[in-house]
């Protein structure tokens, strides 16, 4: 399995450009690409990132980490994904940076999604829906998406969020509407972010394999 992510994240490396700041995501498989981007890090200007754990990673390369609000519009992002639906549109968060991997995505004029196999489905909703709340409102928001969805949420403990949040992971969904049910909760009160990535999909899937496949 590490080597098709390790195929995936090095495929991603085709649309890196020179001069780029390049958005940077979270996750295993975001690893193997930070890795072949620390190959070509002389090219690049700088990484924006998602989480701590991937500022780490790329500052233990070399590769300078730059602010978001400094840097305007990015051409690229590069990130995982739990699943992926034939729409492309995503569930992410099992990593718990979901709100600045959204930020960034937002922020991005391409979104390249990296996968294995594993990680396409025909309907999103076997992997737990991630939901960042606000501590205090964790019950209130439990109950809310439970009536909402039918969902069951369970909190990730002794899990906080680089934002200083929880993480709530909704499970027994079958989304069939990802875009509304992204719009919906978000609407609850104390909701930060909810892992569902419909309104914003990945543009471009690349899932590891020999060769690689892009969608």
């Amino acid at each position: 399995m590490s080597e098709t992510k390790r195929l995936a994240g090095e495929k991603a490396i085709e649309y890196v450009k020179d001069g780029m700041i390049v958005g940077v995501g979270t996750g295993s498989t975001v690893a193997f690409f930070i890795d072949a981007l620390a190959r070509i890090k002389d090219r690049i200007k700088g990484a924006v990132s998602s989480s701590e754990q991937s500022t780490q990673h790329l500052q233990r390369h070399g590769i300078e980490v730059l602010e978001l609000n400094h840097t305007g519009m990015l051409e690229l992002y590069v990130d995982g994904a739990d699943e992926c639906d034939p729409g492309k549109c995503l569930i992410k968060g099992g990593g718990a940076a979901l709100t600045r991997e959204k930020i960034i995505s937002e922020a991005s004029h391409r979104f390249v999604c990296i996968i294995d196999k594993t990680k396409q489905v025909p309907v999103l909703g076997r992997f737990p829906l991630p939901v960042e709340v606000i501590p205090m409102a964790r019950s209130l928001v439990a109950r809310e998406i439970l009536a909402m969805t039918g969902g069951q949420p369970v909190w990730r403990d002794n899990t906080v969020t680089d934002n200083g949040n929880v993480i709530l992971d909704i499970h027994n969904l079958s989304i069939t509407d990802p875009m509304t049910m992204e719009r919906e909760i978000n609407q609850i009160p104390g909701v930060v972010s909810v892992g569902l990535f419909a309104r914003r999909p990945a543009d471009i899937v690349i899932i590891g394999g020999t060769p690689p496949t892009v969608l």
